[in-house]
């Protein structure tokens, strides 16, 4: 481990006056810890190495709620997931939230991981994660991508550039893009609302950039609308093993069903793009049809149509396909 300063954020003023010092110190990098779960892997890998750590976890009293108003679910940033998860009006009324959630890490993972930061873990990419290896876009702009020609079994098939394929290993982001969240930012300027599909960007020719978060900022909370189609919603993950595994494929769904017609679905894919997915063509392929296997299938080659693969992932388009026909056929029969 290596020398960084530490100051304990309580008030926002505090944190107010942490930003503008970072508005001053561009140079510096600043880092914000709460659960730590990702951040402190990375840095006694030695991936990342912040001069300064600002502990947010003084400010749950202000960004830390579950609540309920104007028709939408309001998650603080700093929400523990285990809290969001076992919420009993969440799993009833969101169980795609929930069960992106569960299926996340282990139980002590999600004791300690906050909302804000598991949107913005960082991928699981060994090539960016080890720093032996030197060909990482993403951790030294303009070295290239070892996964291109290594192993990339886990690798992204979706929103890949010639720069970087690694692939967003979150669940929960999955669950808020499939259900058009929107997400609160905090810097020295004010606060700005996002959708939630703009907060991460595909790498392109800059893998470095991973969000559109400046200098400083801090998420501090979500939004979900609440919809006919947010009780028939469910998350699916398919991983290597059922004990704390990050996906090789996985689907968040939801759907409003009247008369037996999809009126509306929602789809988003995990383990397979570089980042949270919504996949707008399978979608409008589902609208005013009935919800039967034929549908569901045509759906799920349209939704993996674009993909580019490698050689060590090529299976993830069959996968992909038979993960989300399957997520599909079981939010059709839920009861709800």
């Amino acid at each position: 481990m290596y020398p960084f300063g530490y100051q304990r954020i309580d008030t926002p003023q505090a944190l107010k006056a942490a930003q503008q010092r970072q508005r001053g110190e561009a140079d510096k990098a600043v880092s914000y810890l709460a659960g730590g779960t990702t951040l402190l892997d990375l840095m006694k890998l030695g991936t990342l190495a912040p001069a300064e750590i600002l502990d947010i976890n003084g400010l749950a009293h202000d960004y830390g709620d579950i609540s309920w108003a104007d028709d939408e679910l309001r998650l603080g940033a700093l929400v523990r997931m285990s809290a969001a998860a076992d919420h009993p009006r969440i799993r009833s009324d969101f169980p795609v939230i929930a069960q992106s959630l569960d299926l996340a890490a282990s139980p002590q993972i999600r004791n300690m991981a906050s909302l804000g930061g598991n949107v913005l873990q960082r991928t699981r990419c060994n090539y960016f994660r080890q720093t032996g290896w030197t060909a990482c876009n993403k951790r030294q702009p303009g070295s290239g991508c070892a996964a291109m020609e290594g192993v990339n079994r886990k690798h992204a098939i979706l929103g890949v550039s010639d720069h970087c394929i690694a692939a967003y290993p979150g669940d929960f982001g999955q669950a808020l893009v499939a259900l058009e969240a929107r997400v609160d930012i905090l810097g020295f300027h004010g606060t700005r609302t996002l959708p939630f599909h703009q907060l991460h960007l595909a790498p392109g020719s800059e893998p470095e950039r991973e969000t559109v978060l400046l200098p400083g900022e801090l998420i501090t909370g979500f939004h979900v609308p609440i919809g006919p189609w947010t009780r028939r919603s469910l998350y699916l993950k398919i991983r290597d093993r059922e004990s704390y595994e990050f996906a090789l494929v996985s689907a968040a769904v939801a759907m409003h069903l009247d008369d037996n017609v999809i009126r509306d679905v929602r789809i988003a894919l995990g383990g397979v793009a570089t980042k949270p997915w919504r996949a707008h063509e399978a979608e409008q392929q589902l609208i005013g049809r009935r919800p039967d296997l034929p549908a569901f299938e045509a759906a799920s080659k349209v939704a993996f149509a674009a993909a580019v693969t490698r050689p060590g992932n090529r299976y993830k388009v069959d996968l992909g396909q038979q993960t989300l026909t399957r997520a599909l056929l079981q939010l059709a029969e839920m009861e709800v």
